[in-house]
């Protein structure tokens, strides 16, 4: 099998792309990616090992993605242009690159008459259903235009299956965290600013009062949805959509001081607004992955803190 991770040289993408060069069952590991926030340092090791293939593009246009998609048995798309705040300043590039670039991608696996796309969807999908857990047949409102682009992946997903005899998995992701999460940027995720700031003893800013909640998901755990959806041999797993998350509940507060603890700190964090377009609380339902794709937990929310911490620490 040869697999194109589309965004492989960023923090999901490379993570799963170290884990496939390692698979038996993968004889090659193709890397789309137009580096505008992935990083070659995320796929530099890899750039020796033969079964390895990096080629810069951009999934906006479309013959790039026929060319990636030439000789590909499996493909996990990743690329994407995350943060709601980012999609709020910006919303026509994060739906140029999430929904034209998504488009591009599963058209041209279906002329390349590729079976089966993983695709990276998200849990902002659930917008305001207020609903905890939540469940993968029960959204609201999105809240933001990322959350739009990202509803319409999967709308897209059922619509090509349907037209065109293909196989979609769809994973929403819960806040994923781990190594080779960037820190740098406006729009940087919460734990690599975190760890940023108690490396170079400066009060990180928590939006609102600490109290907002979300489900936080080591990457491993991700990496492991995606194996999963990609050689799953069962029908009813396919054409579906899963939360991937811990199933575990941890507010801003508790992250920051859980993270404290490991950095030896007494740091205090600075609290800020409430950003627009931010769910207060986040949890998942993780029963559904469990009983069709066998997906289980293998790095839980405080044991991924601690590898993440130390992660960083060796870098810095």
């Amino acid at each position: 099998m040869i697999v194109l991770i589309t965004g492989g040289a960023g923090f999901i993408g490379s993570n799963l792309t170290e884990s496939l060069l390692k698979d038996d069952r993968v004889t090659g590991v193709r890397v789309l990616d137009n580096l505008s926030t992935g990083s070659l340092d995320n796929i530099k090791e890899f750039r020796t090992n033969p079964k390895f293939q990096f080629i810069e593009g951009d999934i906006r246009d479309y013959n790039t993605c026929l060319e990636a998609c030439r000789g590909v048995h499996l493909i996990s798309h990743q690329a994407a242009l995350g943060s709601v705040p980012r999609s709020i300043a910006d919303p026509v590039t994060t739906n140029d690159v999430n929904i034209g670039g998504t488009v591009n991608v599963f058209t041209a696996a279906k002329e390349c008459e590729i079976k089966r796309v993983v695709y990276a969807a998200s849990s902002s999908t659930y917008g305001d259903h207020q609903g905890l857990p939540k469940v993968e047949d029960k959204t609201g409102n999105p809240l933001s235009p990322y959350a739009v682009t990202k509803l319409v992946n999967e709308l897209y997903a059922q619509v090509y299956a349907r037209l065109f005899d293909m196989e979609f998995v769809g994973l929403r992701y819960f806040n994923v965290f781990g190594p080779r999460q960037n820190p740098n940027g406006p729009y940087a995720a919460v734990i690599p600013l975190f760890i940023q700031g108690l490396l170079t003893n400066t009060p990180p800013v928590i939006n609102g009062n600490g109290s907002h909640s979300r489900d936080f998901t080591y990457v491993d755990n991700a990496v492991l949805a995606n194996t999963l959806a990609l050689f799953t041999d069962r029908p009813s797993a396919v054409n579906q959509v899963y939360n991937v998350a811990c199933g575990d509940q941890t507010t801003l507060t508790e992250l920051f001081y859980a993270l404290r603890m490991e950095a030896g700190s007494s740091l205090e964090p600075d609290f800020g607004p409430e950003r627009t377009g931010d769910i207060k609380h986040s949890l998942a339902d993780i029963s559904k992955a469990t009983t069709l794709l066998g997906y289980e937990v293998k790095v839980p929310v405080l044991t991924g803190l601690r590898q993440t911490w130390k992660w960083y620490m060796d870098r810095s």
